[in-house]
């Protein structure tokens, strides 16, 4: 991972509050606003009080990351502004602003999300008393309200048709990621977790955001893409957070499928032993893609796009509308100079890249599944790894591979997946009801059940998949093909059982009606 410039290094100021010294720490990239509130909370004044600091001599201090430092012996002191200070201009303002803001209070419930708030920031700033880690906190409370303002802009109503994040009929709109210097928290990786991240085996369910993003920073730099690519490391960190802030939170397609689908693709690098038969482009083009591969996936498939006529299946044609979007975004956030990790590569190496990573997203396309594993059975056993149209055909499939790996893992990481898959298949199966859109069997709830699920998906599309690429690589059977195996009979028992209790009422229900017309 990259290491942290001391350019970056928090700052340091102390201030007499009651006769006692106070150190306050701040990240240099706190705004003015954050600095007041966090001097506010450590001379013990409420919240939004108007400020100002003096240095021991009684000269205004500016309250700003650029301020001067002082010493334990050169205090600051924070003083509450009077009334007389704000001036009539600021309390006219206070006037207007509060008339102005009523009716929407009303509306939108402001009042309650203000308690919400408060209560939030009082436990935030209780754990920065306990813990010290302000700087962080601080993030996490602005991440926090982020997440408040977006609840109460999605209960504001959307679009009838599927909802995308990117209307492209203002050609002038495009993705705008944070443009401060990234801060979340570097996590040092175990090397527990440096070799767990190798294999399928990984348990994604333990992760937050940050630590995902962490390892995701890690796997880029292990593989040796930073230096292969003449990487900037805070482009980067920028870029993996555009990526993240990007993902929806449905059920599925989230940013933990994200990581799950990246985190594979990883570790079958490693397994199959990729860095000694393909290139560190190679390499860059399967990472990059696994992770922008579902980008503002809007939960509902293609098969919604194109029945309900999206804005995005009018947009592509009905040919793999979400594939075609996952595309547009990943390369509008790369077209961005902050977050455009090939910023380095040459312009003809980059049509390349491009073009590879596209081909590998559209290939996650479920539709073109068969087309694309025949393809690859008519080449693998006389694969040709100098072959440029074999290889493009393995890195598909690859993609195919991790995308829906899921069963490949522990019982206990895989079987969540489901029931999130279930709960975002009936989301839409109930809302293409509610529109009178056709409804697929395997997504209908009054239909499908855990088991009927997953069977025949593991028998005739995970299973031939995986064991197709076996004859490549045959050190998948154990860790990749067999746990595929033993999913597919774990849920033909759980079926069998599910049969018997189903049997068992029907028997029981038609005796309970034969005894009431005897009566």
């Amino acid at each position: 991972m990259g290491s942290s410039s001391s350019s970056y290094a928090p700052k340091t100021i102390y201030l007499d509050v009651g006769g006692k010294v106070q150190k306050v720490v701040f990240s240099r990239h706190c705004s003015p606003c954050d600095i007041k509130e966090l001097l506010c909370s450590s001379s013990n004044i409420p919240r939004n009080t108007a400020i100002m600091m003096v240095d021991p001599e009684g000269a205004l201090v500016s309250i700003d990351p650029t301020m001067p430092t002082n010493s334990p012996n050169s205090l600051y002191k924070v003083v509450p502004m009077s009334t007389g200070q704000l001036g009539e201009k600021e309390d006219m303002f206070q006037n207007v602003v509060s008339q102005g803001a009523e009716p929407f209070s009303r509306a939108f419930r402001i009042n309650e999300l203000k308690t919400e708030i408060t209560n939030r920031l009082a436990m935030l700033e209780k754990r920065v008393e306990l813990e010290g880690l302000k700087v962080v906190e601080i993030e996490k409370c602005k991440n926090d309200l982020k997440k408040l303002r977006d609840e109460m802009a999605s209960k504001g109503g959307g679009r009838v048709n599927c909802p995308c994040k990117y209307n492209y009929s203002d050609d002038g709109k495009k993705v705008t990621p944070r443009r401060d210097v990234p801060n979340y928290p570097k996590y040092t990786l175990s090397q527990e977790t440096v070799e767990a991240l190798k294999k399928p085996t990984f348990d994604v369910w333990h992760w937050e955001h940050n630590e995902m993003l962490s390892c995701l920073e890690y796997m880029y730099h292990d593989l040796g893409l930073v230096k292969e690519f003449s990487m900037n490391p805070i482009t980067l960190k920028r870029w993996l957070l555009a990526i993240q802030e990007n993902y929806r939170n449905n059920p599925f397609h989230n940013f933990r499928h994200c990581f799950c689908v990246s985190q594979m693709m990883y570790g079958m690098i490693h397994l199959c032993n990729l860095q000694e038969k393909l290139t560190l482009t190679d390499m860059g083009i399967l990472m990059t893609a696994a992770v922008c591969h579902d980008l503002d996936h809007p939960g509902y498939n293609n098969t919604y796009q194109i029945n309900a006529r999206t804005e995005l299946a009018v947009r592509y044609n009905d040919i793999s509308p979400l594939e075609n979007h996952h595309c547009a975004v990943a390369f509008q956030i790369l077209s961005l100079p902050e977050c455009n990790i090939f910023a380095n590569v040459d312009s003809e190496s980059f049509k390349q890249i491009r073009q590879a990573i596209i081909t590998l997203i559209l290939a996650t396309d479920m539709a073109r599944h068969g087309e694309i594993l025949d393809s690859f059975k008519q080449k693998v056993d006389n694969f040709d790894f100098t072959n440029e149209e074999h290889v493009t055909c393995l890195k598909m499939v690859l993609i195919k591979c991790c995308d829906i790996s899921n069963e490949v893992r522990p019982t206990e990481v895989a079987e969540p997946w489901v029931d999130c898959l279930l709960e975002e298949y009936f989301m839409q199966s109930d809302r293409e009801k509610s529109e009178g859109l056709p409804v697929a069997p395997f997504m209908d709830r009054d239909k499908v059940t855990k088991p009927t699920a997953q069977i025949g998906f593991i028998k005739f599309v995970l299973i031939p998949m995986f064991e197709t690429v076996m004859k490549l690589f045959p050190q998948i059977e154990e860790i990749m093909v067999q746990p595929l195996r033993d999913s597919r009979d774990h849920y033909e028992e759980l079926k069998q059982i599910d049969d018997a209790m189903t049997e068992a009422q029907k028997k029981k229900t038609e005796n309970m009606s034969l005894g009431g017309k005897k009566k």
